[in-house]
């Protein structure tokens, strides 16, 4: 009778546990369809789906690796929209090769296209006085900066992903 009453058990724990675990993954799915944009990463993760390093992303869309500081580690992009969201653990400031320096707020966003950022967020040129950022294009020699006057830069110097230092305020 123990044995009958063990086995009993055992096959209802099994169908309890599997019924558990479908409820999870629903659930999981349903989080995924319901968060905003900042937290898909989080959910693309635990649903177990790679994400490609955020230099690699840009290199494919013919933007140089080192545009965004080696800080910025999470982010968003849908293929469909083109959207891209960039996470930023503080707002930070980044100097390249040329003197050129680049201002980062916590989260940066645009439309990715080739060799194009464009309705940029979040982003700042220092050009005399820190100059919101609308747009960064790229060519195979240099990257443009719009932020009220076009300003060009050297493509090499934002080839090299550097780091940042924390800034009061964006």
């Amino acid at each position: 009778m123990d044995q009958i009453m063990n086995k009993m058990g055992s096959y209802w724990l099994g169908q309890r546990a599997n019924k558990e675990m479908s409820s999870a993954g629903d659930d999981i799915e349903s989080l995924s369809t319901s968060v905003g944009d900042g937290a898909k990463w989080l959910v693309n993760k635990l649903k177990g789906k790679m994400q490609k390093p955020l230099p690699e992303l840009l290199k494919e869309h013919d933007l140089p690796a080192g545009l965004f500081p080696r800080e910025a580690t999470n982010y968003e992009f849908d293929p469909e929209t083109r959207r891209l969201t960039v996470h930023i653990p503080a707002a930070c400031e980044v100097g390249y090769r040329d003197g050129s320096e680049l201002r980062f707020d916590t989260t940066v966003s645009g439309t990715l296209d080739k060799g194009s950022l464009a309705a940029v967020e979040g982003l700042k040129a220092k050009v005399l006085v820190w100059a919101r950022v609308t747009a960064v294009k790229a060519d195979a020699a240099k990257v443009y900066f719009t932020a009220g006057i076009r300003k060009s830069r050297s493509r090499e110097a934002y080839e090299v992903v550097r780091g940042a230092i924390t800034v009061d305020e964006f």
